[in-house]
């Protein structure tokens, strides 16, 4: 297979391009700023938000299929905007598209998220990944979403973020929730979802609910340091408005892949104190 992975040089489409090289597929990767590591790797420099230069891409190196991961958390041009080039360029050049989404782009609600469950975004960046979604669906409606959650592993800024606040130099919060997994298992999914017909959205999350802090006790187990440290809060008393309980349902996809999702609690092992944080309590 001839595949493009659109931001190479992040955490997940960096483990793309491993694993797509790994199983012998010839890949091309586009980086902005940070080059393409990996061995194997075609580079390509792109702006995504530079419409002309993802269709010239494209339309260069002809690829079977798409992996698109582009973002910035505080950029709709190349979260949104972006998103809709290549979607529009895929579908212009016949290439397969598995788009990442998130789940930022739901509110936050008690009860789990199932695939096709409507957008409500709350802040800039749920609205960018909402306004991606809706614009891939419309220029390619044959390409799948992937909504997926917090990304974990070696290297995940959201392991560090629990290192930072173990080392009190962040905070995490005791009332967001959220469905950690793994980079390779997400990379894995992404990987054999491409050759099938699947469209629209599509949730590939961990098995498990954890709290932001309750990951953090979870890394500070893993790491064998004390948690007595650990800076937390909650969303309303840090003063932000953002969601909380966000939980995707991946019944869906845990039924369709042979990659088997783990949940935080085996990538991480058990705190047991049992505490308000704790995910076995």
């Amino acid at each position: 297979m001839n595949l493009l992975v659109v931001g190479a040089s992040g955490f997940l489409g960096a483990e793309v391009c491993r694993q797509a090289v790994a199983a012998g597929h010839r890949v091309v990767g586009t980086y902005h700023s940070a080059a393409v590591a990996v061995p194997g790797v075609a580079p390509r420099r792109l702006d995504v938000t530079d419409r002309a230069a993802v269709r010239a891409l494209l339309t260069g190196v002809r690829p079977d299929a798409v992996v698109a991961t582009p973002y910035r958390y505080d950029d709709w041009a190349v979260t949104a905007d972006g998103a809709a080039h290549v979607a529009g360029a895929a579908a212009e050049v016949g290439a397969r598209l598995v788009h990442l989404s998130s789940d930022a782009l739901h509110a936050g609600r008690p009860t789990p998220y199932a695939d096709d469950d409507v957008p409500t975004p709350v802040h800039p960046y749920g609205a960018a990944k909402a306004a991606a979604e809706t614009a891939v669906r419309a220029l390619d409606p044959g390409a799948l979403l992937v909504r997926t959650s917090l990304i974990v592993g070696e290297g995940s800024k959201q392991i560090q973020l629990c290192r930072d606040a173990l080392a009190g130099r962040a905070v995490l919060f005791t009332d967001e929730a959220r469905c950690p997994v793994h980079v390779a298992d997400l990379a894995a999914a992404v990987l054999e979802l491409l050759p099938t017909e699947l469209a629209g959205p599509l949730n590939v999350a961990g098995p498990e609910a954890v709290s932001r802090a309750g990951m953090g006790l979870l890394v500070a187990r893993h790491d064998g340091v004390d948690a007595g440290g650990l800076k937390t809060t909650t969303i309303a008393g840090a003063g932000l408005h953002r969601p909380a309980q966000v939980v995707l349902d991946s019944a869906r996809a845990t039924g369709l892949l042979r990659t088997r999702l783990r949940g935080i609690t085996e990538l991480y092992g058990c705190a047991c104190t049992h505490s308000l944080h704790c995910p076995c309590a």
